[in-house]
Protein backbone atom coordinates (compact mmCIF):
# COMPACT_ATOMS: atom_id res chain seq x y z
CA UNK A 1 0.00 0.00 0.00
CA UNK A 2 1.47 3.31 -0.96
CA UNK A 3 1.23 6.07 1.47
CA UNK A 4 -0.22 9.78 0.26
CA UNK A 5 2.09 12.85 -0.03
CA UNK A 6 0.92 14.46 3.34
CA UNK A 7 -1.51 18.12 2.86
CA UNK A 8 1.40 20.20 3.83
CA UNK A 9 -0.90 23.68 3.70
CA UNK A 10 -0.81 24.45 6.83
CA UNK A 11 2.62 24.96 6.57
CA UNK A 12 2.70 27.95 4.77
CA UNK A 13 2.18 30.68 7.39
CA UNK A 14 6.07 28.94 8.70
CA UNK A 15 9.12 30.80 7.60
CA UNK A 16 11.54 27.50 8.50
CA UNK A 17 11.43 24.04 10.82
CA UNK A 18 13.78 23.99 13.71
CA UNK A 19 13.70 20.43 14.63
CA UNK A 20 13.26 17.05 12.23
CA UNK A 21 10.50 16.36 14.49
CA UNK A 22 6.64 15.17 14.31
CA UNK A 23 5.72 15.77 10.82
CA UNK A 24 9.63 16.50 9.31
CA UNK A 25 10.71 13.50 11.40
CA UNK A 26 11.36 12.24 7.52
CA UNK A 27 14.14 15.01 7.54
CA UNK A 28 15.84 13.24 10.44
CA UNK A 29 18.65 10.84 9.37
CA UNK A 30 17.00 8.66 12.24
CA UNK A 31 13.93 8.12 10.24
CA UNK A 32 13.92 4.27 9.22
CA UNK A 33 13.84 4.02 5.40
CA UNK A 34 15.99 1.48 3.01
CA UNK A 35 19.70 2.79 1.34
CA UNK A 36 21.17 1.46 -0.66
CA UNK A 37 24.90 2.59 -0.89
CA UNK A 38 27.90 0.89 -2.36
CA UNK A 39 26.19 -2.46 -2.77
CA UNK A 40 24.88 -2.99 1.06
CA UNK A 41 21.45 -2.52 2.18
CA UNK A 42 21.04 0.20 5.82
CA UNK A 43 17.98 1.09 7.46
CA UNK A 44 18.16 4.17 7.60
CA UNK A 45 20.36 7.21 6.33
CA UNK A 46 22.49 7.42 9.66
CA UNK A 47 23.47 3.93 9.62
CA UNK A 48 25.34 4.56 5.69
CA UNK A 49 26.62 7.22 6.92
CA UNK A 50 28.30 5.57 10.06
CA UNK A 51 29.44 3.01 7.98
CA UNK A 52 31.94 5.25 5.85
CA UNK A 53 33.83 6.49 8.56
CA UNK A 54 35.70 3.39 7.96
CA UNK A 55 34.47 1.18 5.01
CA UNK A 56 36.16 -1.63 5.63
CA UNK A 57 33.67 -2.85 8.66
CA UNK A 58 30.84 -1.04 6.39
CA UNK A 59 28.82 -4.34 6.63
CA UNK A 60 28.73 -3.99 10.63
CA UNK A 61 26.46 -1.10 10.03
CA UNK A 62 23.59 -3.27 7.63
CA UNK A 63 21.61 -4.11 10.56
CA UNK A 64 21.76 -1.51 12.88
CA UNK A 65 19.23 0.89 13.68
CA UNK A 66 20.12 4.52 13.31
CA UNK A 67 21.11 4.93 17.02
CA UNK A 68 23.00 2.01 17.12
CA UNK A 69 25.02 2.97 14.29
CA UNK A 70 25.49 6.34 16.00
CA UNK A 71 26.71 4.52 18.96
CA UNK A 72 29.16 2.34 17.25
CA UNK A 73 30.36 5.49 14.52
CA UNK A 74 31.75 7.29 18.06
CA UNK A 75 34.06 4.44 18.59
CA UNK A 76 35.55 3.95 15.13
CA UNK A 77 39.08 5.08 14.23
CA UNK A 78 37.49 7.21 11.09
CA UNK A 79 39.33 6.87 7.99
CA UNK A 80 42.41 10.10 7.44
CA UNK A 81 40.67 12.08 5.19
CA UNK A 82 36.90 11.62 6.97
CA UNK A 83 36.96 15.16 7.68
CA UNK A 84 37.30 16.08 3.78
CA UNK A 85 35.23 13.63 2.40
CA UNK A 86 31.84 13.69 5.27
CA UNK A 87 29.77 16.16 3.39
CA UNK A 88 30.12 14.92 -0.05
CA UNK A 89 29.29 11.02 1.33
CA UNK A 90 26.41 12.72 3.40
CA UNK A 91 24.86 14.61 -0.03
CA UNK A 92 25.13 11.46 -1.61
CA UNK A 93 23.48 9.53 0.76
CA UNK A 94 20.42 12.03 1.14
CA UNK A 95 19.82 12.26 -2.51
CA UNK A 96 19.67 8.24 -2.73
CA UNK A 97 17.31 8.60 0.50
CA UNK A 98 15.25 11.72 -1.65
CA UNK A 99 15.30 9.82 -5.33
CA UNK A 100 13.58 11.82 -7.38
CA UNK A 101 9.62 10.39 -7.72
CA UNK A 102 10.06 8.64 -4.71
CA UNK A 103 7.59 9.37 -1.43
CA UNK A 104 10.28 10.90 0.85
CA UNK A 105 11.25 13.05 -2.63
CA UNK A 106 7.56 14.13 -2.51
CA UNK A 107 7.28 14.99 1.38
CA UNK A 108 11.30 17.37 1.08
CA UNK A 109 8.93 19.32 -2.35
CA UNK A 110 6.05 19.57 0.30
CA UNK A 111 8.52 21.47 2.74
CA UNK A 112 8.26 24.53 0.24
CA UNK A 113 10.29 27.25 0.47
CA UNK A 114 10.83 26.38 4.57
CA UNK A 115 14.31 27.17 6.01
CA UNK A 116 14.90 23.85 7.35
CA UNK A 117 17.18 23.29 10.54
CA UNK A 118 17.94 20.78 11.83
CA UNK A 119 17.80 21.80 15.89
CA UNK A 120 18.83 19.90 18.53
CA UNK A 121 20.06 19.12 22.01
CA UNK A 122 23.14 17.52 22.16
CA UNK A 123 24.88 20.28 20.75
CA UNK A 124 25.85 19.32 17.30
CA UNK A 125 26.84 23.07 15.67
CA UNK A 126 28.23 21.15 12.34
CA UNK A 127 25.45 19.46 10.87
CA UNK A 128 22.55 21.25 13.22
CA UNK A 129 21.81 24.23 15.36
CA UNK A 130 22.29 24.07 19.28
CA UNK A 131 20.52 26.99 20.77
CA UNK A 132 20.67 29.01 17.49
CA UNK A 133 24.74 28.46 16.82
CA UNK A 134 25.52 26.09 14.42
CA UNK A 135 26.58 25.35 9.97
CA UNK A 136 23.15 23.67 10.23
CA UNK A 137 24.87 21.12 7.08
CA UNK A 138 22.65 19.21 7.48
CA UNK A 139 19.38 21.69 6.84
CA UNK A 140 21.54 23.32 4.13
CA UNK A 141 21.93 19.99 2.09
CA UNK A 142 18.67 19.06 2.51
CA UNK A 143 17.81 23.02 1.35
CA UNK A 144 20.14 22.17 -1.79
CA UNK A 145 18.90 18.53 -3.02
CA UNK A 146 14.88 20.45 -2.27
CA UNK A 147 15.78 22.73 -4.63
CA UNK A 148 17.35 20.21 -7.28
CA UNK A 149 13.74 18.02 -7.38
CA UNK A 150 11.63 21.13 -7.30
CA UNK A 151 13.50 21.88 -11.22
Amino acid sequence: MEEKVKDHSDFKTRIWVNKFRGDFSFLSNFYPCKIEYKGLKFQSSEATFQSQKCPKVASIFVKLTASEAKKLGRNLVCRNDWDEVKLSIMEEILKIKFAEGSYLAEELIGTGNLYLIEGNTWGDTYWGMFKGIGQNMLGKLLMKIRKQLQQ
